[in-house]
Parts: C-alpha cells; sequence; structure tokens
C-alpha cells in the first residue's frame, strides 16, 4: 500500500472525486493547495488511444509553449566551422566539436538539450549509451538535428519541448510552473492539445483523447473534462 504523507492527504481530502474539473478549476486546486517551499511544476499527463508497439501510432514531436516552461533551458550545440560562432551568437550554453564530444564521454553532461548539424550525426554515433537512457540523444523528429542553428535554439530557449508517448500509451509533458497565471498555463495547455492533434498517428483508430489528469509535482492529479478543454481550444 503507498504510504502518503499528511500534507498530501489533507489536500486529497479537498478533492471531490465524482467530479471531472474544467482546466480553470484543475489549476485553481492546485495552485490553492501548493505548500511546499518551492516552484512547483504543473504537468498534463494525457492517455491516449494508441498502441505504441504499432509504428503507425507512434507519437514523438514537438510544441513551442507560448508562455514558457518557467525552466532556464541550457543549450548545448556540437556543429564545426561557420556554425559554432552562429551558435555562440544565438546563445548556446556550450559549443564545440570533437572536444565537445569527448567531454560529454568523460561525463559532461550540464546541459538539457544537445543541438547538432546534420555532418557530425556520425562523430555523435558513440554518444548514444551515454545520451541514450537520458533522452538527450540529438534526432531530426526532435528537431536537435538541424542546420537553423539560430532558429532551433531560440526555439528551446523560448519553451520548445519534445514530448512522445510511452510504452502504456500515455503523453506525460509539463506545462509551466505553479506560479504562472491561469491564463498562461491556458494558453499553454491549448497549445500542446493543439499539437497533439495536429500529429495524431495515421493508425490511430477510434477515440483518440481517453483521459486528461493535470497535476504539480507534489500535488495529485486532477482528472479533467476533455469536452470543456476543447470548448476552449475551439472557443
Amino acid at each position: 500500500m503507498v504510504k502518503r504523507s499528511r500534507r498530501f492527504a489533507s489536500i486529497v481530502e479537498n478533492l471531490d472525486k465524482t467530479l471531472l474539473y474544467s482546466p480553470d478549476d484543475a489549476f485553481s486546486f492546485l495552485k490553492d493547495f501548493s505548500s511546499v517551499n518551492f516552484v512547483e511544476t504543473l504537468e498534463a499527463h494525457i492517455s491516449l488511444g494508441l498502441d505504441p508497439k504499432y509504428a503507425d501510432q507512434q507519437l514523438r514531436s514537438t510544441v513551442i509553449l507560448p508562455k514558457g516552461s518557467g525552466k532556464t533551458i541550457k543549450v548545448a550545440v556540437i556543429a564545426q566551422g561557420d556554425y559554432l560562432n552562429i551558435a555562440s551568437m544565438a546563445g548556446a550554453d556550450k559549443v564545440g566539436a570533437e572536444d565537445l564530444i569527448e567531454e560529454i564521454l568523460e561525463g559532461y553532461l550540464d546541459f538539457d538539450k544537445l543541438i547538432v548539424t546534420p555532418d557530425m550525426m556520425l562523430m555523435i554515433a558513440k554518444l548514444g549509451r551515454v545520451l541514450g537512457p537520458r533522452g538527450l540523444m540529438p534526432s531530426p523528429k526532435s528537431g536537435t538535428v538541424t542546420n537553423n542553428l539560430k532558429e532551433a535554439i531560440t526555439e528551446f530557449k523560448a519553451g520548445k519541448l519534445e514530448y512522445k508517448i510511452d510504452r502504456t500509451g500515455i503523453v506525460h509533458v509539463p506545462i509551466g510552473k505553479i506560479n504562472f497565471s491561469i491564463n498562461d498555463l491556458k494558453l499553454n495547455l491549448k497549445a500542446l492539445y493543439d499539437s497533439i492533434e495536429k500529429n495524431r498517428p495515421s493508425g490511430s483508430r477510434g477515440k483518440y483523447w481517453k483521459s486528461l489528469y493535470l497535476s504539480s509535482t507534489m500535488g495529485p492529479g486532477i482528472p479533467v473534462d476533455i469536452a470543456l478543454l476543447k470548448e476552449i481550444v475551439t472557443g
């Protein structure tokens, strides 16, 4: 049996388990009952009608949160020649070529995103065992393999996130911080909704959105009425 703290139990006591909450009410609940001494992250947990064991039901894409994620993103870039200067001028926190590859192999991981130019892909193949388990390996689908370094760095710094379906058919995405306004959180949630709809896999059949829960780092999951979310998106 899962043991819960008194703080968590007291929050759950105020949760009406018979309701599906509106996004506004879910955000308000999590904000009102946040009682930890750090700024919590708010996350969306979306169960989709997909079976990721089939190739045509995979979901992996990116979304730019219009109000940002609330997190300072450190970006490293592996490139060569003029691209190194372009990356530095665009605000990359760390740039390099073979030297940076060796640093990473030796344990340097002080970055949230690693962007590489296509011509460096063969050289970074050996980083797979280090970066793969941490979700940091660059890929074209995530927008981290590109020659357009300025745009990529700017977008990730501004709140561009990668998301993908897990083996149970659920997408987990941070959409902001507990101290964001409800309107800003709704704008970020709307952007995520639009992105998931736009990238619906070709093999998707039947009901696409099965359930949506909003939660904070130390708070409970709040079930959200997807019909009310759609009203916000389409309204």
